[in-house]
């Protein structure tokens, strides 16, 4: 598993959205299904939710995730 590098010059959301989007594209997220929830990402990499929703969002402005409110984030098709 990849891990954050909190003392890195990149922000820890860009390393997040990174993480997960080397996912995707490897098939370990596969498209339809549903990202981590926001709790257990914070939980796996030790970061707070603002990481995680700024990482959602940025993959989500690149067309990788759609969130539904109140279900999550899903890979896109």
């Amino acid at each position: 598993m990849e891990e954050i590098d909190h003392t890195a010059g990149e922000p820890v959301w860009s390393q997040l959205a990174g993480i997960l989007r080397r996912q995707i594209e490897r098939g370990t997220i596969q498209p339809g299904k549903l990202l981590p929830s926001i709790s257990t990402l914070m939980q796996i990499y030790g970061v707070s939710d603002g990481t995680v929703k700024r990482a959602i969002r940025a993959l989500r402005d690149e067309g990788l995730v759609s969130t539904v409110p109140g279900r999550g984030s899903y890979v896109s098709e």
